[in-house]
């Protein structure tokens, strides 16, 4: 519990200073590499989404942009935070990577009984030389390994690799408007340089304040995958200030992070599934109503979401029928007219950047599950 002087921050507050942080109270002049530094990198479970979290944070983004900092190995897809793939910059790929090896051991651990007598040490040799002979699938991975332990868990084989070892996607998988599967090969080998000493705790969770705060430790914890980070908290308290939300949680910020008004508007923005601001936080009240709690996703599906006043208010989908981009947004609850005609306009902003369609078709519905 905070310390009960600590100044209270409403829902609201939290939500505009997230928004600001995560640069959604406005479309902000910043080169697309600056944008994923500043943000500790983009969930990227799928490949199309980056590129729709730029798109509504950057001003005047171009797809090829991202598509081009991947060629050029500037940035690059890497399984990181909460054990899920992020696109990062090369620096944060090589120094994150080793911060969150703990977590990766924590997945590694389900595994235990398909590896048996499996030397780890002698394992992740062997996975390093073939994924740095050339880019392999997990599938080559399996085949290529199973023959030295021919007893074990051929899947556990090949996650342990990737468990032990810092793997990255290489391209043409994650391009704009280019397909391919998943290859994989050591950062240091894709990115021809040495490994680095892992970022540092304290470090980490001021970049996470800067990009996410004000935030508890639970936050922190639930956005990294670590574990234990309160004595870094309490090591940095010195340096910080604190709040209380408003069921008593404390919460640190960085002392110069801009924290706006409450009522700064805040417009509408298309994110797309696994958006960083809806997964940055233990408590996501911030950004999703506690009565649209589940709604943007079940288990590991997640879909579109409208914001709207800064605040999860509709789902969204994209389909691209002949020359139309129709983009269907599913209200969770009432939109006045205004709010409409304002997601309808950002919704027409989208399609011509983020669609090679022509024309756009925006059809609003009620809520009804786009899985079912």
């Amino acid at each position: 519990m905070a310390a009960k002087n600590a100044p209270v921050l409403s829902t609201r507050a939290l939500n505009r200073a997230t928004m600001e942080r995560q640069l959604l109270l406005r479309r902000t002049a910043v080169p697309a590499k600056d944008a994923i530094s500043r943000l500790v990198g983009l969930q990227a479970q799928n490949t199309r989404p980056p590129y729709f979290q730029l798109f509504s944070r950057l001003e005047d983004f171009d797809p090829a942009e991202l598509a081009a900092l991947m060629e050029s190995r500037q940035v690059v897809r890497i399984v990181t935070l909460r054990s899920t793939i992020h696109t990062h910059t090369a620096e944060d790929a090589l120094t994150l990577r080793p911060l969150v090896q703990p977590a990766r051991d924590r997945e590694l651990s389900m595994f235990r009984s398909g590896l048996a007598g499996v030397d780890l040490e002698r394992l992740t040799s062997l996975a390093r030389e073939l994924v740095e002979e050339r880019p392999r699938t997990m599938k080559e991975l399996r085949e290529e390994l199973l023959p030295h332990w021919p007893d074990a868990d051929p899947r556990a084989l090949a996650v342990a690799a990737r468990c032990r070892l810092p793997l990255v996607q290489v391209t043409p998988r994650g391009l704009w408007g280019r397909s391919g599967q998943v290859a994989l090969t050591t950062a240091e080998h894709w990115l021809e340089r040495p490994s680095q000493p892992a970022a540092s705790p304290d470090a980490t969770v001021l970049r996470y304040l800067g990009a996410f705060g004000p935030a508890s430790v639970k936050d922190m914890q639930m956005w990294a995958g670590l574990t234990r980070m309160r004595e870094v908290f309490d090591r940095l308290r010195p340096g910080l200030v604190t709040f209380r939300d408003e069921n008593g949680v404390e919460l640190f910020d960085l002392p110069d992070a801009p924290r706006p008004d409450p009522d700064t508007p805040a417009p509408a923005r298309f994110l797309p599934e696994f958006d960083n601001v809806l997964l940055g936080h233990a408590d996501r009240t911030r950004v999703i109503p506690p009565e649209y709690k589940g709604r943007n996703g079940m288990g590991n599906q997640s879909y579109g979401t409208v914001l709207a006043d800064g605040f999860l208010s509709a789902l969204w989908r994209l389909d691209e029928t002949g020359d139309t981009a129709v983009i269907t947004v599913q209200a969770l609850g009432a939109l006045d007219r205004a709010t409409r005609e304002e997601i309808t306009r950002e919704a027409v902003g989208m399609q011509k950047v983020m669609s090679p369609a022509p024309a756009c078709d925006v059809r609003f519905e009620a809520f009804v599950d786009f899985g079912d």
